[in-house]
């Protein structure tokens, strides 16, 4: 079967096309930068490789360039859309409304569309990939994979709110959390490699978007993100945790707007905020030429994630292994250094010639006298969206 991955962003569509079940993949890409001047095409397959750059207008135009390369009588890996029987497509918030893996129906549209409001940046771009995919593959099943769905197994006392309680019951006001699709893929790869039933374990989920999770015997039990994908960790752009009555403050005593807190918070804060980059290897780099706004920002970044690496140990009462991943994750060294050090009370230590590494594979990076294990291991949503969509 023919199972065709997408994974759209506010800005940008990955896509995989895989035969299934043998996850072998056929083709891959990613079109990126929708809506500016100079959008970016990527396609790879076994015998060609694509880069060009054209404006992307919008999200169908992206998806209309991405069949047109599967199509392409020389680079092309289909001779018919029909061929393709599954689309597979990462749904970012599913609410108390999805819990599982969902095949699209009208009604199930029209929930992803209510669902908006909690995730603004992610669900109408995911929504328009599958409006447009049904209009292009007419013969194909859609499937909904929601990065929420790996955290229903969170208990209640990791995920209510301490607010009136009716919030909770009438307005569904609950830590969801996200990148659940990652962070199940990780989890079962390291499960794998651990080879024992009952695991501890700590994924972190290093992007542009961060997150990190306690998941024991293969389910989450606590997330890092919350009601929206905003808290926790630092980001990118967003805040991570602060104090909510900065809120209060910067509306009633500096006269933000609510809308403007909402940017400021979302786009530009977290290292962004911090230095003024937002991508990491510019902060790093600025860092190595003694940048001091640069430094601080790792030290606060990576500061953070210990903090939730030692509150997670202590939920789950222990950790067998800490799992990197995410593209900070899998290709900074720095970062995975500087979360480690002084860890040692814990049993984390890691090796620093084993941690110079962008990891490509499954990678143990700690001492051979580690108590816990130190893994990287590069993720693949999409991958797990196919096989999840392939088993539905």
């Amino acid at each position: 079967m023919k199972v065709l991955v997408i994974n759209s962003g506010s800005s940008s569509i990955k896509y995989q096309l895989f035969d299934m079940p043998d996850e072998n993949v056929i083709c891959s890409g990613l079109i990126e930068r929708i809506g500016l001047d100079e959008g970016a095409v990527h396609y790879e397959s076994e015998e060609n490789s694509i880069k060009e750059t054209i404006k992307i207008e919008n999200h169908r135009v992206g998806l209309e360039k991405v069949v047109s390369l599967l199509l392409d009588p020389k680079v092309g890996v289909i001779s018919s859309t029909d061929e393709i029987e599954v689309v597979g497509h990462r749904v970012v918030h599913g609410g108390n409304s999805f819990t599982k893996t969902i095949e699209v129906t009208e009604a199930v549209k029209k929930e992803i569309e209510n669902l908006f409001s909690l995730a603004p940046q992610h669900n109408p771009a995911n929504l328009e990939g599958i409006t447009v995919a049904e209009a292009i593959f007419t013969k194909a099943k859609q499937v909904a994979v929601f990065d929420t769905a790996f955290h229903q197994s969170i208990p209640e006392k990791a995920f209510t709110y301490a607010i009136p309680k009716k919030f909770v019951t009438e307005n569904k006001i609950r830590l969801y959390g996200f990148h659940g699709t990652s962070h199940k893929y990780v989890s079962e790869k390291a499960n794998e490699y651990l080879q024992q039933q009952n695991s501890k374990l700590i994924t972190v989920h290093l992007g542009n978007g961060c997150s990190i999770s306690a998941v024991e015997n293969g389910k989450s039990i606590d997330h890092s993100l919350g009601f929206g994908p905003v808290t926790g960790l630092v980001m990118g752009t967003r805040s991570g945790d602060i104090d909510h009555t900065l809120i209060f403050y910067l509306v009633n005593t500096l006269g933000y707007s609510i809308d403007e807190v909402n940017t400021l918070l979302q786009k530009e804060s977290g290292m962004f905020g911090l230095t003024g980059y937002s991508d990491l290897r510019d902060i790093e780099a600025e860092a190595a030429k003694g940048n001091k706004d640069c430094l601080l920002a790792l030290d606060i970044n990576t500061y953070r994630i210990k903090k939730y690496i030692g509150a997670y140990i202590a939920a789950m009462n222990g950790v067998d292994a800490i799992v990197f991943t995410g593209g900070i994750g899998e290709n900074s060294s720095l970062i995975r250094e500087k979360v480690c050090s002084d860890l040692d009370f814990f049993g984390i230590e890691i090796d620093s010639e084993r941690n110079n590494v962008r990891a490509k594979e499954l990678t143990e990076i700690h001492t051979d006298a580690a108590k816990v294990k130190v893994l990287v291991i590069p993720t693949n949503e999409e991958v797990e969206i196919a096989k999840q969509s392939y088993s539905l």
